[in-house]
């Protein structure tokens, strides 16, 4: 499970580490809307989420990495899973 507060931490790191204010995403999101996600208030959507990891030029899955392992290291743990779960799948197809 997700700590409650990994994902509005994720986005600031992440938005943060990019050089982005809250307004550069003014095509995408309000700076309110972007405060209100960033401080847990609300839940973005998939699609949402996709628009802003485009202003921010990383893949979705970097957000969500960095949100699951709470931080660099753990990121890198929670792909490893991934890619041994996207393995299990693609054995499970060719069987």
């Amino acid at each position: 499970m997700i700590p409650k507060n990994s994902f509005p931490t994720a986005l600031r790191t992440l938005r943060k580490s990019r050089g982005l204010s809250q307004e550069a995403f003014s095509e995408v999101s309000s700076r309110t809307y972007m405060s209100s996600l960033e401080r847990g208030l609300k839940n973005p959507t998939l699609s949402k989420v996709d628009e802003l990891c485009e202003v921010m030029e990383v893949h979705p899955l970097t957000l969500l990495a960095l949100a699951y392992g709470l931080d660099a290291k753990g990121a890198d743990k929670v792909l490893a899973r991934v890619q041994r779960e996207l393995a299990a799948v693609q054995d499970g197809q060719d069987a």
